[in-house]
């Protein structure tokens, strides 16, 4: 079995995926393998520069900055950024024989094909705020132009098939075990 764990910017998908490690459980890691990918593809990188243009990339790598700058621009440039990084991600997941993955834009993206279950991890609006906030080191309204780009957790929740709850008070191992003993993993 083949299972998905999602949710928003900000709601610990990567910590969940951390307490995963403690069930001998290994994630792979959508956003690690498209940088990665983005790095050391040829393909991906000839793709972003026809693009982008070629201030994509600096000296090999990748320009951050400008990249964002145009995928926040509009939908347009997001789903071109996008129709070029994920197929490279889908078919890597495929071949890295692993049976979990991480993504945070697992529907968006359409990877929740490739998985028989979906995991949400959940958390409070401002929570997710303000860690992403201090993660980043990053504004308020940057987060929610990143959050814009996502589905709502409402959204996200009415397709997941599971719930993990990371509101600070709700046992997370305990919500791993269940599922765990639920599906027999």
């Amino acid at each position: 079995m083949k299972i998905g764990i999602t949710g928003g910017i900000g709601s610990g998908k990567s910590y969940v995926c951390q307490r995963l490690a403690k069930y001998g459980i290994k994630v792979y890691d959508c956003d690690a393998a498209a940088k990665r990918l983005i790095r050391t593809s040829a393909d991906i990188h000839q793709k972003l520069t026809a693009l982008i243009g070629d201030d994509a990339f600096i000296d090999g790598q990748l320009n951050k900055t400008v990249i964002a700058q145009f995928l926040l621009q509009s939908e347009h440039h997001a789903k071109a950024i996008d129709a070029i990084v994920h197929p490279a991600v889908f078919q890597d997941f495929e071949e890295s024989g692993m049976q979990w993955m991480e993504s945070a834009i697992m529907y968006e993206s359409g990877i929740y094909r490739l998985v028989d279950k979906v995991i949400v991890v959940t958390a409070p609006l401002e929570t997710r705020i303000l860690r992403v906030m201090r993660r980043d080191r990053i504004t308020r309204e940057k987060v929610l132009q990143w959050m814009q780009r996502q589905w709502s957790q409402e959204e996200v929740i009415r397709h997941a098939d599971y719930e993990i709850k990371n509101d600070g008070k709700t046992d997370i191992d305990k919500q791993i075990e269940l599922f765990i003993k639920k599906e027999k993993i």
